[in-house]
């Protein structure tokens, strides 16, 4: 019996999309199409390569109207905001406008005598396995780097947002680029674990859960298979006495709470010195009280659902954990009536909170947050890094030296100042501890989806 997938929109818990998964047989077809196209997509020139991804990206775009309704009832962001294209654009322009710089060769040596250089050379078939908060985004990621120095891609888009490869293999079809170079799959769990420990791929980047990286990595052990790993996150802000109190709250409580807190990035926990802290939390609570909690296709909805009901039922617990040991509320239920016990889920600030807390330590991925004091930036910075995770952290002051400091003693991928929740396609997007391995988009993205290959010349005695 065919296995299928389906995805649950958590608009109304109906079930909007189905398709079938591929057998074993049929996903090895699939690796070995690629593998035969990869040589000779490889063997164009660069900018042809550059000029067929960028046109693919351009048809995505070009479909956004039908798109931005689709991730609303796929994965419940509302409509108002317009979908993905902005960043989905950025970073794949950035990476076709640094491609010839990253992937020219190193030359050591160019004498009478002996000509020494590093070239970088694709894998070959590279295996995208992407998330659904940012279904596009993160898929573009590697998508556009892999494909732009060479390698053929398979991408398997998460079980919540099967549209998404659907779209972006149908508009890089029309652009050109063949259709075994890029495709779009649906696979199980089994048949991708069985497909990684096959030596199928000389590249894995996977973008998920902690336990999901951990089964990457197992099922790759003893392949030598490259693998890229973004997973869980924790990140913190700090905001220090000096910092515009105005834009640290906006721009924090926008990242804890925006695509219902959904984000790699998003902020979860939040330091704030003893003197601004009661300001911080007012300011806090007034943005928060003026969301609108509802439909994700109704244009004045600024809160949709999480994506799962199991997803909201997380947070939930972890919330009500946090109280019953001491946590204070400060949004009132009432204001959110929306919230039925399902997919929809109030935002909430927590007060009186601390690090024996599941909701200040484990991920939470939703509309909660929790705001501590604290009393100067040695106690801040045990804080932030008292966390399995390592993404990223924010900082919220002028001094840029105070900034730089501190950034050196925290444990993560990313420091920010005076911004929170972005990913900066000029810069590698990495972490540390749980939150994986690798790094993304920069020179060092084309760096990680290419092997070095030393040429020793001697020229002729």
């Amino acid at each position: 019996m065919t296995q299928t997938l389906k995805c649950i929109s958590p608009i109304d818990g109906s079930v909007f999309v189905e398709r079938p998964l591929l057998t074993m047989e049929q996903a090895n077809d699939a690796v070995a199409r690629a593998k035969a196209a990869q040589k000779e997509w490889a063997a164009r020139p660069l900018q042809d390569r550059i000029d067929l991804v960028m046109a693919g990206v351009a048809k995505v775009g070009e479909m956004n109207d039908v798109i931005v309704p689709e991730l609303a009832k796929q994965m419940g962001r509302p409509v108002r905001y317009g979908g993905e294209f902005s960043g989905f654009n950025e970073r794949a322009s950035y990476m076709a406008s640094i491609a010839k710089e990253a992937l020219a060769p190193l030359n050591v040596e160019e004498t009478d005598d002996f000509k020494r250089y590093i070239a970088r050379e694709p894998y070959g078939l590279v295996l995208v396995v992407a998330p659904w908060n940012y279904p596009f985004m993160t898929a573009i990621n590697t998508v556009a780097p892999a494909l732009i120095s060479g390698n053929a891609v398979l991408l398997k888009h998460a079980s919540q947002t099967p549209l998404v490869g659907e779209r972006m293999a149908e508009a890089f079809h029309a652009a050109g680029i063949p259709e075994d170079v890029f495709q779009n799959v649906f696979l199980g769990h089994d048949t991708t674990s069985d497909l990684i420990a096959g030596k199928n791929f000389g590249f894995v980047n996977f973008t998920g859960s902690v336990g999901g990286g951990i089964a990457m990595e197992k099922a790759a052990a003893g392949t030598f298979t490259g693998i890229g790993l973004e997973l869980g996150g924790k990140d913190p802000g700090y905001v220090m006495e000096d910092a515009n109190l105005d834009a640290a709250v906006a721009t924090l409580i926008d990242g804890a709470m925006f695509n219902s807190g959904q984000c790699c990035c998003g902020i979860e926990r939040i330091y704030v010195v003893e003197s601004l802290f009661d300001d911080f939390v007012k300011k806090a609570v007034e943005i928060v009280n003026g969301y609108k909690l509802g439909d994700p296709l109704d244009p004045e909805t600024t809160l949709g659902p999480m994506a799962h009901v199991r997803f909201a039922q997380e947070v939930r617990d972890q919330t009500a954990e946090a109280i019953a040991v001491g946590a204070k509320p400060l949004i009132d239920p009432a204001n959110f009536p929306e919230d039925n016990g399902g997919a929809y889920l109030m935002p909430q600030i927590l007060v009186n909170v601390d690090h024996s807390m599941r909701v200040m330590r484990d991920e939470s991925f939703g509309p909660v947050v929790g705001i501590m004091p604290v009393k100067d930036d040695a106690e801040a910075i045990a804080l932030m890094n008292d966390s399995e995770f390592g993404l990223t952290a924010s900082l919220w002051t002028n001094d840029v030296d105070r900034a730089e400091a501190i950034g050196h003693q925290l444990e993560t991928g990313t420091v920010f100042m005076n911004r929170a929740d972005y990913v900066d396609p000029g810069l590698c997007w990495t972490g540390c501890k749980n939150t994986g391995r690798g790094g993304g988009l920069s020179v060092i993205g084309y760096h990680n989806l290419t092997r070095p290959k030393s040429y020793h010349l001697k020229k002729a005695l």
